[in-house]
């Protein structure tokens, strides 16, 4: 049977982030992805006109039912709306079997809020100490943090901060600094950087929902973790590269970048 990965995330109708990237992304890694729905949005590549979560007790009866079924090797969460499926997805997650990647979504790519605030305290309180792995941006990186990020030491300060509240390990993306687009990741004491050439394009809807897909995929597949980064990061590359020009505005990444034309990215040690 196939390794099963799971998505616990938002819809995008357009198809570009949310549970449908997600899905999509764990089919090119050759993972059987199921999906638990948070909410619902109504976006294109324009902008997100609307915002509605599902009650807490659906989604928790979406994650029973999976989990008595076809329990996952690995899972994510994508962008969880307020703080009664914040509480209700972190009280569940303490007893997962599996580890789970923690994308903490706050604000969507046109700016529209994909958390409520008083939702932020509970992540940082309850469901990032059941991260087996958490993958702020910057932004986000420096709101965990509570420190201002402009240079690769700032990254591995945050990360350790990030670590203290509780996450497993730390992926801190760089995608918004100058230069390269190197990410750093924080696991078991030790940095490991993933720098990667920036291109220079508009096309960049759903990159972190992909990006965290992946890896949660490549733990489904029994990589270790910084193989796991490295795999994700060189797919998330080259589905930057080969966005197929979708829609008018932020358009999607390539979801069709397939993993054989693309070998596992060097992990470099940082200081």
């Amino acid at each position: 049977m196939p390794p099963v990965a799971l998505t616990i995330a938002g819809s995008d109708p357009s198809g570009g982030a949310g549970l449908q990237a997600d899905l999509k992304t764990f089919h090119q890694f050759g993972v059987y992805g199921e999906a638990v729905v948070t909410l619902l949005t109504v976006q294109n590549t324009l902008a997100v006109r609307r915002v509605e979560c599902l009650p807490a007790e659906l989604v928790m009866e979406q994650l029973q039912a999976v989990l008595e079924d076809i329990p996952p090797r690995a899972a994510k969460t994508g962008a969880l709306g307020n703080r009664a499926i914040v509480e209700a997805v972190a009280a569940a997650a303490a007893g997962f079997r599996f580890p789970l990647v923690v994308d903490p979504v706050m604000v969507s790519k046109h700016g529209a809020l994909l958390v409520a605030e008083e939702a932020r305290e509970v992540i940082v309180r309850q469901l990032l100490p059941r991260a087996f792995l958490v993958t702020p941006n910057l932004h986000e990186a420096a709101a965990l943090a509570g420190l201002a990020i402009r240079d690769l030491a700032d990254m591995r300060r945050a990360a350790e901060r990030i670590r203290e509240l509780g996450a497993g390990a730390v992926l801190i993306k760089g995608g918004h600094l100058e230069g390269a687009a190197t990410d750093v990741l924080l696991a078991e004491g030790r940095f490991h950087e993933y720098p990667a050439e920036r291109i220079v394009t508009r096309h960049t809807h759903g990159t972190g929902c992909t990006y965290s897909a992946a890896i949660t995929a490549g733990l489904a597949l029994g990589l270790e973790l910084p193989e796991a980064v490295g795999r994700a990061k060189t797919f998330i590359t080259a589905a930057i590269r080969s966005a197929p020009g979708l829609g008018g505005g932020a358009g999607p990444v390539s979801h069709f970048q397939e993993l054989r034309t693309a070998t596992l990215f060097p992990v470099e040690s940082g200081s």
